[in-house]
């Protein structure tokens, strides 16, 4: 997984990339990435909403004719979308299916690259992307990790919010759960990732307030940090909340502390000028938050405190 990019000299926070899923624009749209395309896709979708519903009239004609959205996605991160065999399944997985209902559409995932998925997206490839990505108006506006503009930019429809979370072992025997308590002490995280840098920023606090600086232990993978946790090596691990919470859920090893930190919205992308798609998108996924298989979806993967209200265009920041 490609790391996200640091915080360049007089950037602000907006620039800053949500985890490993939020890579550099400049990478996007510099050399056509191509899917490693699988083929693979989401279960029938059809009921609930039908060719003649109204929600599927506000669709692109095309896309009324096939029948399909075409979605890519990097089936690498569990919960939201992961590889179980020759099948791609997760939370994005579920609410696609959910909002296809609606349409009266089937949505159709395809695996490839978290980094080439944008300019993908923009020749062609696909109509969407709906891969845990994180909505940022450097997205939205194109630009590159020095503010200038490198492509078309991209639209944002806006349906989980996810910061960075604290994970301990059950009980919290270390007693943990805030990074302020992490001075002096040994934390896991995934490398290159907001999360890690997180942690470079209250270390350096520590040692500005005098106190010990935090050995952070920093992996390739999470998995890789939550094995360091299991065995007690390290007091916490900090990674995204839908990972922390899932990893949370799924086991009886640990459990996520604390207030979840930098949050920021996950949005289904679409090329500027398709915003028929756009629209319909919007329209879906508030049709599944009023007749509750949204809630039920983020509870089956433990993410329920990620749930939004209503859907929003492009609220990243």
């Amino acid at each position: 997984m490609t790391a996200t990019r640091p915080m360049s000299a007089g950037r602000t926070a907006r620039g800053v990339a949500r985890r490993a899923r939020l890579v550099p624009l400049a990478l996007a749209v510099s050399g056509a990435l191509l899917l490693a395309g699988c083929g693979d896709q989401t279960d029938g979708a059809q009921g609930g909403g039908g060719a003649g519903s109204g929600l599927n009239a506000k669709l692109p004609q095309k896309i009324r004719d096939k029948g399909v959205i075409q979605v890519g996605t990097d089936a690498a991160y569990k919960p939201m979308e992961y590889k179980e065999g020759a099948d791609i399944v997760g939370l994005d997985v579920d609410l696609a299916n959910a909002m296809g209902k609606k349409l009266g559409v089937r949505f159709q995932f395809t695996n490839g690259t978290f980094d080439g998925l944008i300019t993908s997206m923009q020749t062609g490839r696909f109509d969407m992307i709906m891969s845990a990505m994180t909505d940022t108006k450097d997205r939205q506006e194109g630009l590159d990790d020095k503010g200038k503009k490198a492509g078309k930019g991209v639209d944002f429809v806006d349906y989980l919010s996810a910061g960075s979370s604290i994970l301990v072992r059950k009980g919290n025997p270390e007693k943990i759960d805030s990074v302020d308590q992490m001075c002096g002490r040994k934390v896991a995280t995934q490398r290159g990732t907001t999360s890690h840098e997180i942690l470079k920023k209250q270390t350096r606090k520590c040692v500005g307030d005098g106190k010990g600086k935090i050995d952070v232990e920093a992996y390739d993978t999470d998995d890789e940090a939550r094995v360091r946790l299991k065995t007690g090596a390290v007091v916490a691990d900090v990674s995204d909340f839908p990972v922390a919470a899932n990893a949370a859920k799924t086991g009886g090893d640990f459990e996520v502390v604390g207030d979840q930190m930098e949050s920021a919205p996950y949005g289904m992308a679409v090329s500027k000028d398709n915003r028929e798609l756009r629209d319909a998108l919007r329209a879906a996924l508030d049709a599944i938050i009023e007749d509750g298989s949204y809630k039920q979806a983020l509870e089956k993967w433990g993410v329920q405190d990620g749930g939004v209200k209503k859907a929003a265009i492009n609220a990243g920041s």
